[in-house]
């Protein structure tokens, strides 16, 4: 065969592989060239590792060479022939950078001048092989450590940390940090998508334009968009928040919650509301749905009063370490298994510092009334001091009772429940009473009432539609349904028999 037959055949082997596995190629070709010149082939690796070789490398012929091999790894030597044993051994050293891989061929008797050739062009396109290689690993840990990076960022601002946010990506702030409001957008797609999305519209510097997508770290199908608000809105929203409307009008998988603008500190509210959005968009044609929401029942409480019975329900775990805090309110938001999946901590973890909680509250997180009463009491706590307000005398602690017995939270209460006033399926109605009854249990709820559980999930999703509030997964729509009949079983107007 001919020196260009031999290159032909050499180029036609690295079409049959396609190039998409390196590593794989790498080994062909170090066995095609191999059977070319009926010798043993070995690719040492910058540390002396045997990367890839032929069936049966001769052990002795790489420490014959070791000497050499170290040469041509620190650049010292080019190539170099060598007598080991029986064997001829011709060494040459790949690519360019220190320290290199060393393509190693021993043969019973000297190569000719075009079987050197040959091994040479072979050894060039391992090496070329191994820095794609290289490259496509380099790639994936960047998208990797950028992902995190932006998930660090929307974590922060979930915290209300906007500033923190900054100081994580410094030298690379996104453009989203510079805006005044946002609007969270929440896309149900398949799993399987995400990256892909997220790929699709990602720009040089690792962000998304103005925007920002991150995969969900609790729910494998959310997807989380952030898009800004200010400064010509519609301009500004077109490049992304339009593209994912367009996504859920070409794609009939596809399901698109959007919240309120909100501060940049506001963005956890802004993703409880696109999280309600999403629940309603469900039930829409369109699969599209804005939020509709009312102000939440802890701005509506009477400040003083309210807050000093939520310090005084806080109280017992006001000197709990912030990784306990962060978990409890978490876990008010997600389910136990995505706090901690979440955190990056274990389920079992999670559960100690509930429990250390729970003995600290006296009360039992898994009923859903302890859980309301708790997610009340934080976002009173975190509600800002009224303005022109100076520090005073701690009130007395109030009853919960009678602070949801104020106007403001029966006429919150009573806008809450009105779609499920008489008029509407009172079915839905039962099924959510008995379903806070039974602590959110739907197989409990189920029981209770005689039916299947498949129709007590029916009449949660009815109720989501009715209410615009998410209830299916644990979160703030369970938290306000629970105080709406708890205001409601204490209020005068009518509501539907249970």
């Amino acid at each position: 065969m001919s020196t260009h037959q031999v290159l032909d055949e050499l180029l036609r082997q690295l079409r049959l592989r396609g190039g998409q596995d390196a590593s794989a190629d790498a080994q062909a070709l170090i066995d095609w060239l191999g059977r070319q010149l009926g010798a043993e082939i070995a690719l040492v690796d910058p540390t002396g590792k045997v990367e890839v070789s032929t069936t049966h490398p001769t052990p002795h012929m790489l420490a014959g060479v070791q000497p050499v091999l170290t040469r041509l790894s620190n650049g010292q030597l080019a190539a170099a022939a060598s007598q080991v044993g029986m064997l001829h051994v011709r060494c040459e050293a790949l690519g360019r950078q220190v320290p290199r891989p060393v393509l190693v061929v021993g043969s019973s008797s000297p190569l000719s001048r075009e079987s050197l050739a040959l091994a040479s062009h072979v050894g060039t396109m391992v090496e070329v092989l191994r820095r794609a290689r290289q490259a496509d690993e380099l790639t994936l840990r960047y998208r990797q450590a950028a992902g995190r990076l932006r998930l660090a960022v929307f974590m922060a601002l979930m915290t209300g940390e906007p500033t923190l946010a900054r100081r994580m990506t410094a030298g690379a702030v996104p453009p989203l940090l510079d805006a005044d409001r946002l609007r969270v957008h929440l896309l149900c797609c398949p799993p399987s998508h995400r990256g892909r999305l997220i790929d699709a519209h990602l720009d040089a510097s690792g962000y998304h334009g103005r925007g920002l997508m991150v995969r969900c770290p609790v729910y494998d199908d959310h997807l989380i968009c952030l898009v800004p608000t200010d400064r010509d809105a519609d301009a500004l929203e077109g490049s992304l928040a339009e593209r994912l409307r367009a996504l859920v009008r070409n794609n009939p998988d596809y399901t698109l919650g959007i919240s309120a603008p909100e501060s940049l500190a506001g963005t956890a509210r802004a993703y409880d509301q696109a999280r309600h959005a999403l629940a309603v968009a469900c039930h829409k044609p369109e699969r599209v749905a804005d939020y509709r929401g009312r102000p939440p029942l802890a701005g509506l409480l009477p400040g003083e009063t309210a807050l000093a019975w939520a310090r005084a329900f806080l109280a017992p775990i006001g000197a709990a370490p912030r990784l306990t805090l962060d978990i409890t309110s978490l876990s008010l938001n997600f389910p136990r298994s995505g706090v901690a999946r979440l955190l990056d901590i274990s389920r079992n973890t999670v559960a100690a510092h509930l429990r250390r909680v729970e003995d600290a509250l006296g009360v039992d997180l898994q009923d859903s009334r302890s859980r309301a009463e708790l997610a009340l009491a934080l976002a009173i706590n975190d509600l800002p001091p009224p303005r022109g307000k100076t520090a005073a005398e701690p009130l007395p602690s109030p009853s919960l009772d009678s602070i949801l017995s104020t106007e403001a939270a029966v006429t919150w209460a009573r806008a809450f429940l009105e779609p499920l006033q008489p008029g509407t399926n009172r079915a839905v109605y039962r099924t959510l009473r008995a379903w806070i009854e039974a602590g959110t249990d739907a197989q409990r709820t189920a029981r209770d009432l005689g039916i299947s559980r498949t129709t007590v999930r029916a009449h949660l999703r009815s109720a989501e539609q009715l209410l615009k509030r998410s209830l299916l997964a644990p979160g703030p729509g369970t938290h306000e349904l629970v105080h709406a009949f708890r205001i409601a079983d204490c209020a005068p107007w009518t509501v539907p028999p249970t």
